[in-house]
């Protein structure tokens, strides 16, 4: 049974219905006549432009609604209802889902988690009448290291500021109306020498304003990306967010949202790209059969398929942390950011192979392909990168080590329940480190209580043990770091240990969206112990060990769902919903 399919609670219901609403809008991306459609998209990427038909249709769908929480007028009431409506955004393209409102809900979250009554009032005010908000953490002379940035909002003796200095690589800068800047309040370093401010365009003097040139960009290249120059410009004291010297704060805070959210959105343009190379396969002959029952494409076709499945399930852990486990979410939405984007991006770089010469091309049938494969890694860069999400980690490693693993109790099975309606998400009660970590006591006790009668759960058994036992030396290695290797400065073993880390929770979350299918019975194939021996089986090969061999027909069971939601239309994510056209 389906996602449009089963028995809909209220919240499922409103998610559901917006996101085919959004979709049935896009239309069928193969119709040449479609505005929004691929040959469309592509030429206005050509033209290094956002489709304006994309924005057009995404602002007659009121799009900025679902960044805005349902008590001040919006649709946000559940983070991974919010990441399942604009998958269908980026399945269609990558840069119009950054480039006409992710940006703005990277911006607001730090509004809706420490924001007074009246900011939170005002920003909703302005995304709900169409506009667009930024946010500006950048300065590429000091990367991620956002404690070193200059960019300053010096405090006068009436509470009010005066900004000076210069953003770099902001999204829609130039179309804001608003943006939340990261700005030195204090000329001391340490913690507390940053805040984080609400500046509208309004507020700044023209004269005193300077929008810098846009950046030309390999993917994404219709987002406007340029910056911010401001020269000693006064701005109210009611423009800081939160407390003066707590935008460090702030801003982890907000990330907890916006790491968990955003690699869970981007999976519907790996989705659009697995469908492209399916087609591909399943129509081109090659050796009196199609490219598709050759063994080796077979194989590159179900296994990106099973990432796709292990990604979504990481992504629906960690967005659903954040309702159901905000004091340990701060982890999970790190590895969430780390890991899937990775996963996304070997999954079509490794379907790239089956397309052969054609992933080069820009055009036809093919075309949109390349486009994804260039869009993708995007999710890897800025704010929050690779390297800065592993850097989150580390610090934490050794502090779950000693109070957590093998002392916690497992995460409640509505955490892995994609489906199941969500409590308000409890802003305030984000923590910005974690001292528990129940996903990773849920892979432990499924280690221990799962059933081995057949062949395929005995898999899936043996697989869960060895990932436990990853986790033991995990948790051995994190004991023994040293107090360097718990900073920036942190050696190259250690980012190797949180990437261990990372593709444990990932096995976790695997097993546990494949233990409530199980028990739910809404999904024979989620149900089935087949795909989540073979999803394990690719985690802890990536770890470099080696498993025994999985019994022989559990790819091939892989592969016939694959062919079979292909056939059927339907997403090869956990929903299996039907995408437009």
């Amino acid at each position: 049974m389906t996602a449009d399919q089963a028995e809909r609670t209220p919240q499922e219901a409103l998610v559901a219905t917006r996101a085919a609403e959004l979709a049935a809008a896009f239309g069928d991306p193969g119709d040449p006549a479609n505005p929004v459609g691929d040959a469309a998209i592509l030429a206005a990427d050509e033209a290094g432009e956002l489709s304006a038909a994309g924005e057009k249709l995404l602002d007659a769908f009121g799009l900025n609604a679902e960044f805005v929480p349902v008590a001040l007028g919006g649709r946000l009431e559940r983070l991974d209802g919010l990441a399942r409506v604009l998958r269908e955004v980026f399945r269609r393209d990558v840069a119009l889902g950054l480039g006409y409102g992710v940006t703005s809900f990277m911006a607001s979250v730090n509004v809706w988690a420490e924001g007074d009554a009246r900011q939170q009032a005002r920003l909703a005010e302005i995304l709900l009448g169409g506009d667009r908000v930024s946010v500006a953490y950048h300065e590429l002379a000091h990367g991620n290291d956002f404690l070193r940035n200059d960019f300053a909002a010096r405090v006068r003796p009436d509470g009010s500021f005066v900004l000076h200095g210069t953003k770099q690589v902001i999204n829609n800068a130039a179309r804001a109306r608003a943006w939340l800047l990261f700005s030195r309040t204090d000329p001391a370093p340490g913690p507390r020498s940053h805040s984080v401010l609400m500046v509208e365009r309004a507020q700044v003097a023209p004269e005193r304003l300077t929008v810098l040139p846009r950046y030309g960009t390999v993917g994404v290249r219709g987002c406007h990306l340029s910056g911010l120059e401001i020269d000693s410009a006064p701005v109210p004291a009611t423009a800081l967010v939160g407390t003066l010297g707590h935008g460090a704060d702030v801003a982890l805070r907000s990330f907890q949202l916006t790491r968990s959210a955003l690699p869970a959105m981007a999976l519907g343009a790996a989705d659009s790209a697995l469908r492209t190379v399916v087609s591909f396969a399943t129509g081109r002959h090659l050796y009196k059969r199609t490219v598709a029952e050759i063994p080796q494409a077979r194989d590159t076709l179900g296994g990106a398929f099973l990432d796709l499945l292990t990604a979504d399930c990481l992504c629906l852990a960690g967005t659903r942390a954040v309702h159901l486990l905000p004091g340990e979410a701060s982890v999970y939405a790190s590895a969430v950011k780390y890991l899937v984007p990775a996963l996304l991006q070997q999954a079509v770089h490794d379907l790239s192979v089956v397309l052969g010469a054609r992933f080069y091309l820009r055009e036809g049938a093919t075309g949109i392909f390349q486009k994804h494969l260039r869009d993708l890694p995007v999710l890897s860069l800025g704010h929050a990168g690779a390297a800065a999400c592993q850097a989150t980690v580390i610090p934490q490693l050794p502090r779950l080590a000693r109070r957590s693993w093998f002392r916690t109790a497992p995460a409640p099975d509505s955490l892995f329940e994609p489906h199941t309606d969500l409590p308000e998400i409890p802003y305030r009660q984000l923590a910005l480190a974690a001292d528990r970590d129940s996903l990773s006591a849920s892979l432990v006790a499924a280690a221990d209580t799962l059933p081995d009668g057949s062949p395929h759960e005995a898999a899936v058994r043996a697989l869960a043990r060895q990932l436990t036992d990853e986790l033991r030396l995990v948790q051995q290695e994190s004991l023994a770091l040293p107090p360097v290797d718990r900073t920036a400065l942190a050696s190259p073993a250690s980012f190797a240990l949180s990437d261990r880390y990372a593709v444990v929770l990932a096995g976790a979350a695997v097993l546990g969206v494949w233990r409530r299918a199980r028990d739910q019975g809404a999904d024979p194939f989620l149900g089935d112990p087949a795909w989540a021996a073979a999803a394990l089986d690719r985690l802890v090969r990536r770890l470099g060990r080696r498993p025994a061999a999985l019994p022989a027909d559990c790819a091939g069971r892989v592969q016939e769902e694959l062919l079979r939601r292909h056939a059927g239309r339907r997403s090869f994510d956990l929903y299996a919903t039907a995408p437009a056209g």
